[in-house]
């Protein structure tokens, strides 16, 4: 599989692709504990000890509350008590099998600890239930990708596609194809991807990600001219609305017309663009 040229961008296209994995599943709370498992001192992690030990004791006892079996879980991330936090969040998503965000995350857990095959089978149970689960179809491709499986991932992706635009393009599809245009980025298959994105902006003709996701695609080419095209064809879709990850593009290409309100102006062929892709917002 060929390099990407750049592995900001790649990030950037995966977030239009599927929102970000675990926006909003426990309010931010989780993988705060995960963040914070590498600072502070002595004092704060007996503090947090402290207040496992606690939710334990309610646990043990009955007396748990689901945001007290959910706050104990992220109290044993920042433990580094992989094992014991793996098996609370089990129960939790059987216990409560509407919340898919909880099983997502069980799967992204199995992940970060190389366990594939786990998480694969969490991803499964999700799919079974909501095929088009953009969220999960995410975490599936890349699992696959880093298992050398890309090409078992296109053709799924493509089913769904094809699927999804019959008899006429559901909602589903934009984010289906942008995780499939991104897919065929990653395995060198450029061409293709650009008729897809192409073919999603033409289908979606109010939605400014399949333009954005072709502006920096063609930016990673050395296309410049191409890209701030496709720029100010992304911005002219939502004139009246400040998409910030449009106008971050934007100013990262030094192109202060398309921050604008109102109907950009055509960029000058002039405006030198930086080689790298802009980070994600």
């Amino acid at each position: 599989m060929p390099p990407r040229a750049s592995t900001q961008s790649r990030g950037l296209l995966l977030s239009l692709a599927a929102v970000v994995l675990v926006a909003g599943a426990m309010a931010g709370g989780w993988w705060l504990g995960q963040r914070s498992r590498h600072g502070g001192g002595d004092r704060s992690h007996v503090a947090v000890q402290r207040q496992a030990d606690q939710l334990r004791d309610r646990l043990a006892d009955g007396s748990a509350s689901e945001a007290d079996q959910q706050r104990l879980v992220q109290l044993l991330l920042v433990l580094n008590e992989q094992q014991e936090a793996t098996v609370l969040l089990e129960q939790l998503a059987d216990q409560q099998p509407q919340r898919w965000q909880l099983r997502l995350l069980l799967a992204e857990l199995h992940r970060s600890n190389n366990d594939r095959s786990a998480a694969e089978r969490e991803l499964r149970q999700l799919l079974n239930l909501s095929p088009n689960r953009i969220e999960a179809l995410q975490l599936m491709t890349l699992l696959q990708v880093e298992q050398g499986r890309g090409a078992q991932a296109q053709s799924q992706l493509k089913a769904l596609l094809d699927k999804a635009n019959k008899p006429s393009p559901r909602p589903e599809a934009l984010g289906i194809g942008l995780l499939l245009g991104d897919l065929q980025q990653r395995m060198g298959q450029r061409a293709e991807a650009s008729a897809l994105y192409t073919k999603l902006a033409a289908d979606f003709p109010r939605d400014p990600r399949p333009l954005l996701a072709l502006a920096l695609m063609r930016q990673e080419q050395g296309d410049s001219k191409g890209a701030q095209d496709a720029l100010a064809q992304a911005r002219s879709r939502q004139p009246d609305n400040k998409d910030t990850r449009l106008d971050q593009v934007a100013a990262s290409w030094g192109l202060s017309s398309l921050r604008k309100a109102g109907a950009p102006k055509a960029p000058s062929p002039a405006t030198k663009a930086p080689e790298t892709a802009p980070p994600a917002p």
